[in-house]
């Protein structure tokens, strides 16, 4: 078997729940990968993320939803599952998906250039949509199930 070192760009997206709704982006078309996808938003962790010392992921997803849709989230950030992928580009990414609750601030391409659209959409009506890659699809479920187990008081 065949050693190699790879070094992995760490990336972090945020399921946005509000009143029964997710929120998803459709990526402007200038992206590097995926362009004109539906997404959860979220970016890459930068170098300089870890300043505060701990929760990291937690502080660079709150600034990539800041920066890209405008938009304040709770305290309360609980993981939901991680994958790994190569970009278009051939980078490989760690991608860490975290659910998240809308606190505040209405949803806008704050970042025209990363963001092309902005959708408001039930579970139900997202996954019925044929432009939800896969890869969106298996996050937003999982992510349905975390807050369907705490509305129901089954945790996590």
């Amino acid at each position: 078997m065949e050693n190699r070192n790879v070094s992995f760009i760490v990336n972090v997206e945020g399921a946005i729940y509000r009143e029964g709704r997710w929120l998803l982006i459709r990526r402007g078309a200038a992206e590097e990968h995926a362009a004109g996808t539906l997404a959860l938003v979220g970016g890459k962790v930068d170098a300089d993320a870890g300043a505060s010392g701990t929760r990291v992921l937690e502080e660079a997803l709150r600034r990539e939803i800041q920066e890209e849709v405008g938009l304040n989230v709770g305290e309360r950030i609980t993981y939901s599952h991680s994958t790994s992928f190569v970009t278009d580009r051939g980078d490989a990414v760690i991608n860490a998906v975290f659910v998240c609750e809308w606190i505040g601030g209405e949803a806008a391409a704050v970042s025209p250039e990363e963001v092309a659209e902005i959708l408001w959409l039930t579970a139900e009506e997202a996954l019925k949509r044929e432009d939800l890659p896969e890869w969106t699809r298996e996050s937003l479920t999982l992510a349905e199930r975390i807050v369907r187990n705490r509305e129901t008081g089954g945790g996590r």
